[in-house]
């Protein structure tokens, strides 16, 4: 493994897939002086030369497993759709490297935990890209909810929406493709609420669906421990407002876009409103690599603000909002 004891060595990164996000990754991640993006793999060696040019990195491949098999990579992002992380993280890890796979960490339970599983069998470090959860304004918040600033969390409501043109083979609406609403955008709200409720005890769920049969819509209230609540709503058929909250017996936060947050309202009981101001350095995504890096300078295979068990935790959420609103992949039979 290579040493990254020394801030001055650089981390060398794969980007495994080209698509949107993967763009939208290396804007965060050029903001990065200690990162050094090496390789970049497609399952086509056209788009695979087209974004090496585009960013200026020097190796592309044209599979999946020659970026996986490249020994100048330290770590891969996985920026695929989520039906082929299970098999690219797999590839990757299998082939000893380490890996920052895009949310969700898998389509179901039991692929995020065979993926963990690779994780701890090869010594190499997993993270979900959970981006929300590493920008300084979430940390400032969950500081100040840990040293009690709005009192106990009582309850917490997040939703996120944005409306999409219907196309039946597309990736947001076919089964095939482990569309919907829930796995594209509805993962954050859950993920969200989980950091303050402690995870869940119980999720009920109600969802409108596609004519393909894939969520389009999904309301959820979830119960967390010391019988907590959350209200959490997601949508790829209207554009809801990203808006959250934070409630708890003395006091409460507000977000107005929680889910790419570089702000936030705190409101004490009896008090002036206080504003913080947290501008992230470029888009938001450096966050998450920064993550990484501090990891695997401490020798860690997993994150403590996004650890495995943290993971498989949404997974088993996620799961759960399924077999509540009926919507099955054919991931779910392997």
């Amino acid at each position: 493994m290579t040493n990254h004891d020394s801030p001055q060595t650089p981390i060398r990164w794969g980007i495994l897939g080209t698509g949107a996000i993967a763009h939208r990754f290396m804007t965060g991640l050029r903001a990065l002086p200690d990162a050094d993006v090496t390789a970049v793999g497609s399952r086509s060696d056209a788009t695979a030369r087209r974004f090496a040019e585009t960013w200026g990195i020097p190796r592309a491949h044209a599979s999946y497993a020659d970026l996986a098999a490249d020994p100048g990579v330290d770590v891969v992002y996985i920026a695929t759709p989520h039906n082929v992380h299970h098999e690219a993280t797999l590839l990757c890890l299998d082939a000893g490297r380490h890996v920052l796979c895009e949310k969700p960490l898998a389509v179901n339970a039991a692929e995020a935990a065979a993926m963990i599983e690779a994780a701890r069998r090869n010594g190499r470090f997993l993270m979900e890209a959970m981006w929300t959860r590493f920008a300084p304004a979430t940390a400032r918040i969950r500081r100040l909810v840990d040293e009690g600033a709005i009192g106990e969390v009582r309850m917490v409501t997040a939703t996120i929406g944005a409306r999409m043109d219907y196309d039946p083979h597309g990736r947001l609406f076919s089964p095939h493709l482990a569309g919907g609403a829930l796995l594209d955008v509805g993962v954050y709200p859950l993920a969200f609420a989980s950091q303050f409720l402690g995870g869940f005890t119980d999720i009920q769920a109600q969802a409108t669906k596609a004519p393909t049969g894939v969520d389009a819509q999904v309301a959820m209230a979830v119960t967390g421990r010391n019988q907590t609540l959350g209200l959490l709503g997601c949508s790829i058929e209207a554009p809801i407002p990203r808006r959250a909250d934070i409630v708890g017996t003395r006091g409460s936060i507000a977000l107005t876009d929680w889910y790419s947050p570089t702000g936030f309202v705190l409101h004490r009981d009896g008090a002036d409103e206080e504003v913080f101001d947290f501008p992230h350095h470029a888009n938001g995504f450096e966050h998450e690599a920064m993550e990484v890096h501090r990891s695997l300078r401490a020798g860690r295979t997993e994150s403590p603000l996004m650890s495995w068990e943290e993971s498989l935790r949404i997974a088993e959420a996620l799961d759960t909002v399924r077999a509540r609103i009926g919507v099955s992949y054919p991931a779910d039979q392997r």
